[in-house]
């Protein structure tokens, strides 16, 4: 059972992060690490399939899914698509259809990140969150279950509660024995996802698989070229359909941003980066705030965080330790909104006070089939490390380089152990194609922080212009509220045109 801490943490993204902005269908406790690998692996599987797609017979959408104006369907796609004609999997799309002939440009494709996030219900959360109408009018909206995820062919490793919730970030590692003991879970889950009955889609659920789905929803739709919004993990995915398919992208664009090599070993210290980041706004508004008993200066507030950590690393509380302490912490972080939440229960645990129970079960945070095909696409996009001494070296490098949370994200994962060998060398995103990009990004992200966008930056060139804006938060256009970057958005979506040159956005009050 998870213990009293986990539930309250639970408790607080529920209430807190997801009211603050429940249509970004995001999981926080998922591991945005980066970087880029060149391997030489199997024969690149063609950007382009010869099979003809499903045609779109559009419908009600699923019970959990439906809201008015939505419509869903299910198309058919390769599993691999190195073999067109063989065994396909489902794919589930919705649309929200302009109800604007005269002014409907096309199709505005959504993806809200992961991976391992659920899309098909993200067009109407993007209503909810102040999608103009001028972008409705323009476009479809179309959502997407990505391959192996909800209402498409969905993939289980049969985890447990308690490895949904520490699936996609590693624990905390305050020892090179911790790691050992890490690494004999993450064997567990990579036996599990094995001999799950969704095994057989091990090698396929990838990103470059899940881009190429894409194209197919394109053609089954008709349409010569897609535009894309696509959020976190979204922006890597969004990359990767771009080259491999420079020309039938519109309007493209990537918010808070991966590096361009997605998520994988080699980059993972710019994760905890992005908590060295993004904890001093936190300790700004706790310092602003007295009456939390957590410090009179920023400096003081971060002392805190160490303070608190290493007391539950000697002593756990009801099962609590120091890790889930930092994981926590780390969840919250991506959300100014969730900032009184989260001093409230480092005050609780500064007090000696134990902390409320929480909520019931969250379906996007606790749930074996988000947190399984997050493992399936991370694992199967690239090679890592098989040796559980280089991940403990990598822990003790990374806990001296990024005391905050280096240790954690350089801790071994379920990867070192998985049974199939990635089915083609990652996409390496490049500049080949139209100038059609626009970047949105926080100077301050703790999930996809501002030196991964760089890189992203970097490889599209030409093709890309970034927008950044002032201040600390996870996903910017329409959820982060800042008028002057969603209006460069808005404009680039309705009518192409991106800033002149590279634009900086003020921040806004929150």
């Amino acid at each position: 059972m998870p213990s009293v801490l986990a539930a309250y943490g639970e408790h607080l993204l529920n209430e807190q992060q997801r009211r603050a902005n429940r249509q970004f269908q995001r999981k926080a406790l998922t591991a945005l690490t980066v970087a880029a690998v060149a391997t030489t692996l199997l024969p690149a599987v063609p950007a382009a399939a010869t099979a003809t797609p499903s045609a779109v017979r559009w419908g009600p959408c699923p019970e959990n899914v439906a809201a008015s104006g939505l419509e869903c369907s299910t198309l058919k796609v390769p599993l691999d698509y190195r073999k067109p004609d063989g065994r396909t999997i489902d794919i589930a799309i919705s649309r929200l259809a302009s109800k604007n002939p005269t002014r409907r440009r096309g199709v505005l494709l959504l993806n809200p990140g992961g991976p391992g996030a659920a899309g098909l219900r993200f067009p109407v959360d993007l209503v909810a969150a102040g999608m103009p109408r001028s972008v409705l009018d323009t476009y479809d909206v179309i959502g997407f279950d990505p391959r192996g995820v909800g209402h498409s062919t969905p993939v289980t490793c049969a985890l447990t509660p308690e490895q949904q919730l520490r699936g996609n970030v590693p624990p905390y590692a305050p020892t090179a024995a911790y790691v050992a003991k890490q690494a004999e879970e993450a064997k567990a889950v990579a036996r599990q996802c094995a001999t799950s009955k969704t095994g057989f889609m091990l090698p396929y659920v990838t990103t470059a698989n899940t881009a190429r789905d894409m194209d197919r929803i394109r053609q089954a739709l008709g349409e010569p070229k897609l535009s894309y919004l696509g959020y976190s993990y979204g922006s890597h995915l969004g990359a990767v359909y771009t080259t491999l398919f420079p020309q039938r992208g519109d309007r493209i664009v990537i918010d808070s941003n991966l590096p361009p090599s997605g998520i994988n070993y080699e980059d993972r210290s710019l994760f905890a980066r992005g908590v060295e980041d993004r904890l001093p706004d936190f300790a700004e508004y706790a310092a602003a705030h007295p009456g939390y008993g957590l410090g009179s200066t920023p400096e003081q507030v971060t002392e805190k965080y160490f303070e608190l950590a290493e007391r539950l690393d000697r002593t756990p509380v009801q099962g609590a330790d120091g890790a889930l302490f930092r994981m926590i912490t780390f969840s919250m972080l991506f959300r100014d909104a969730n900032f009184p939440a989260l001093a409230g229960l480092w005050q609780s645990i500064g007090t000696g006070q134990a902390p409320p129970a929480g909520a019931a079960d969250d379906p996007v945070l606790n749930s074996d089939n988000s947190m399984s095909s997050h493992q399936y696409v991370v694992c199967g996009d690239s090679r890592w490390p098989r040796s559980i001494h280089t991940y403990q070296r990598a822990v003790e490098a990374d806990r001296k380089r990024y005391p905050m949370f280096g240790a954690a994200t350089a801790n071994i994962r379920p990867c070192a152990f998985w049974p199939s060998d990635p089915i083609e060398a990652p996409v390496r995103v490049n500049d080949r194609g139209p100038s059609n990009v626009l970047m949105v990004q926080f100077l301050r992200d703790a999930g996809t922080p501002l030196a991964g966008a760089k890189k992203m930056q970097r490889a599209l060139g030409d093709r890309a212009r970034m927008v950044t804006v002032e201040q600390g938060g996870h996903g910017v256009y329409l959820l982060g509220k800042n008028t002057c970057a969603d209006t460069a958005v808005t404009t680039f979506l309705t009518t192409g045109k991106r800033p002149v040159r590279e634009l900086t956005c003020a921040a806004e009050p929150a």
